[in-house]
């Protein structure tokens, strides 16, 4: 789910060779040959209907045979993660190689934006162009797409062994289905610089577990000219990464947040918007970089990395990139340190991203062979070996795991007890009325806890009333998770 990074310059690309475009219909129109021979379906329609085709199938014979019967084999997927792990870029150019060596079928891959992730699919779903492997965020990012029939069940397509160890979490999970498979886990915590710590007079060794213990933190690195905090709420994700990380420290279970989003609960009941409140304390006392709102969310990223504050939002997917930048030995990852009393308080936050295969696949078997590709050992291990990322897929021997910080990462946020994340359970309508505008507008002074609070009272009340149908989908949902 978690809506996060910034576009780049490969928005969407095609790997060499290049499969035909708008410049080879021109070619086509003007009788040429393009180099190579390679044509699409699409291409050939463009010679003007069936008389057109069957001159031009005349003079080019088995070539042109040749080329609709490889166009046919090729795999449309969408992807996204390289700002948040980099690196995978490398391990999927590696991946969608070894898989065309072996099967003959090409990888025709795009990589997604952020703002793609959540807003391409639905359009291409309509038209009837979508790609035969789709990224997915958990929960519901993309339960919403399956409830909808959008997105299909895997348990008819993908092997029952590559599903059961994939690490996609129950939250990919719904009456019996599942319609995603993991890829590699990511933890949520605070990153932390220890020689900025150490210029502070803190121990590095010992970071914040509790609030108070982290406000005295924070005072200490102020006091050194370190800003301890670093932040970006302009695209308000930021906000989402802090309520998930503070909220769930007043809750007993994930349930209790499904209940919260979708009106079940009051907002209003302190205990759910303290976290709101602490956060205007925060920013009254000058925790965060005084541009908090004029940096987007992996913008805060970049400042940390750059040893420009103390401490920083982060997930353990993007560790191993700050510490290439900040030294191995001076970066360090803990759990929000906490305030709350809630069952979940002072656990690990963990969750996976992973793929999926659109109900309107043009080849759905060889997607799942693709997914399943993934899954094999020699490609699991990989994943850490080629960019540091640790494989979801229950076969991974975390033996090759040599660096101590990525051993704590795997040991407490993977192999211990560790939570959901909540916002995966979000409607979006949600998110977007409430989660992306209430801490920006804190972080500005223009809203208070409570004024926060009772927007997302309001919010989810109007949720709630507008889709009566769905609550029966959400309540079968957190029945069938178990939780």
């Amino acid at each position: 789910m978690n809506r996060r990074t910034t576009p780049n310059d490969r928005s969407t690309w095609v790997r060499s060779p290049a499969r035909p475009s708008g410049r080879l219909s021109r070619v086509l129109e003007r009788g040429a040959t393009p180099v190579g021979g390679q044509f699409t379906r699409r291409s050939i329609l463009k010679l003007g209907g069936l008389a057109a085709a069957g001159s031009f199938l005349s003079s080019h014979g088995v070539r042109l045979v040749n080329a609709q019967r490889d166009a046919a084999r090729d795999l449309r997927m969408w992807w996204w993660g390289e700002e948040e792990a980099p690196g995978l870029h490398q391990w999927l150019d590696d991946t969608w190689r070894k898989f065309r060596a072996e099967t003959g079928i090409l990888v025709q891959p795009t990589e997604l934006t952020l703002d793609e992730v959540m807003d391409k699919f639905p359009p291409a779903a309509t038209r009837g162009d979508v790609p035969d492997v789709l990224f997915l965020w958990n929960g519901i990012y993309h339960m919403e797409w399956a409830w909808a029939g959008t997105v299909a069940p895997l348990n008819a397509l993908v092997a029952r062994d590559t599903l059961r160890r994939s690490g996609a979490t129950p939250l990919s999970e719904f009456e019996g289905n599942q319609y995603r498979v993991g890829l590699y886990y990511y933890g949520f915590g605070v990153m932390y610089n220890k020689r900025l710590f150490d210029q502070a007079g803190l121990d590095a060794d010992t970071p914040p577990r509790t609030w108070d213990q982290f406000l005295n933190t924070c005072d200490r690195l102020k006091a050194a000219g370190i800003t301890p905090f670093a932040g970006g709420s302009k695209d308000g994700y930021w906000g989402d990464w802090y309520l998930n990380h503070t909220l769930i420290q007043q809750l007993d279970s994930p349930v209790e947040a499904l209940n919260l989003f979708i009106g079940n609960l009051d907002w209003r009941e302190p205990k759910y918007h303290r976290h709101w409140v602490l956060l205007d304390e925060l920013a009254r006392l000058g925790i965060f970089n005084q541009d908090i709102n004029e940096w987007d969310l992996f913008q805060s990223y970049e400042l940390f990395a750059d040893g420009k504050a103390g401490m920083c939002l982060g997930e353990s997917s993007y560790l191993p990139q700050a510490q290439s930048k900040l030294g191995s030995e001076n970066v360090g990852f803990v759990v929000m340190p906490v305030f709350g009393q809630g069952k979940m308080a002072g656990r690990p936050i963990t969750d996976s991203e992973g793929y999926g295969i659109p109900t309107q696949a043009r080849d759905p078997q060889n997607a799942a062979r693709f997914l399943e590709f993934m899954h094999r050992k020699e490609q699991v291990q990989s994943l850490w070996s080629m960019c540091g990322q640790i494989p979801s897929d229950d076969a991974f021997d975390r033996s090759v795991i040599l660096d101590p910080l990525m051993r704590t990462v795997y040991d407490q946020w993977v192999a211990g007890p560790h939570n959901l994340y909540p916002g995966n359970m979000m409607p979006t309508g949600f998110y977007v009325d409430v989660v992306l505008v209430t801490s920006r507008s804190i972080l500005d002074g223009k809203m208070t806890g409570e004024q926060a609070a009772e927007l997302a009272h309001q919010a989810a009340e109007q949720w709630r009333l507008a889709n009566p149908e769905s609550i029966d989908t959400f309540t079968k949902w957190a029945r069938s998770l178990g939780l």
